[in-house]
């Protein structure tokens, strides 16, 4: 990490940047080549997608292709990766051997969802990381969404020392439809069906009207773990986290 960035410096000169004016100075100037996206594709990931795109369309774009995502996605993938005009999305896959000696019948999310996301999601975003030579990662993340993200800041450092840049961490509901709608991006197909937050397919539900957006993700864990797992792992402390490769 380069020694003239703290966090303290950027939270000081850029944490009430709006989220385009945060977006050009990370991206163009205080982590230039050392910055990517770290987007699902999901329910409302068009909008940073775009937002990103606007800066530069040759950042980096890091997709966690699981392996188990529906089709859809996948296909939501390529339309915006056409529609963007985004030059370098990386189809981040998990590494065949630990898949092979962890989860060889495919079947771990619904024994072990939390190691199962370790291998097919935390896993491969560290090991890209740390060969794109990665110091900044921007995500869509936003405080409404869990109560874990409620304080969230739009500048962070994460315990593995890589910046987390959240842009619209502060925007509400209304702000990411209006922004959404203003630049005419296309709905993830399985929106109008249901599905408000998209992750995994055996992991994602659709949701009843006026539930919580997020009640469709990981909701048979209520059953493995006495609660609703909320998070993945790629934005939770590596201290939360188990390495669980053996």
């Amino acid at each position: 990490m380069s020694n003239h960035i703290s966090l303290s410096r950027l939270q000081m000169f850029y944490g009430d940047l709006d989220a385009q004016a945060l977006l050009r100075v990370i991206i163009g100037d205080e982590f230039r080549g050392k910055t990517a996206l770290i987007s699902s594709f999901g329910a409302d990931a068009a909008l940073m997608l775009s937002l990103v795109a606007e800066v530069d369309p040759a950042t980096p774009i890091l997709f966690l292709e699981t392996q188990k995502h529906f089709s859809e996605t996948l296909d939501y993938v390529r339309t915006l990766t056409e529609k963007l005009g985004l030059k370098q999305v990386h189809w981040l896959t998990p590494d065949p051997k630990l898949v092979a000696n962890i989860d060889a019948n495919g079947d771990l999310w619904s024994t072990q969802p939390n190691r199962c996301c370790w291998l097919r999601k935390v896993e491969p975003l560290d090991r890209a990381v740390k060969e794109l030579g990665i110091e900044a990662l921007i995500t869509g993340r936003k405080r409404y969404q869990t109560i874990e993200r409620a304080e969230m800041q739009t500048i962070e450092l994460d315990d593995k020392g890589i910046f987390r840049i959240n842009p619209v961490a502060l925007w509400d509901k209304a702000r990411q439809k209006e922004e959404t709608a203003k630049r005419a991006l296309p709905e993830h197909p399985l929106v109008s069906k249901g599905y408000l937050s998209i992750g995994c397919a055996p992991c994602t539900a659709p949701v009843a009207a006026g539930q919580d957006e997020r009640a469709g993700r990981w909701a048979h864990t209520i059953g493995i773990e006495d609660e609703q797992k909320t998070e993945c792992g790629i934005h939770l402390p590596a201290a939360e986290t188990t390495d669980w490769s053996v």
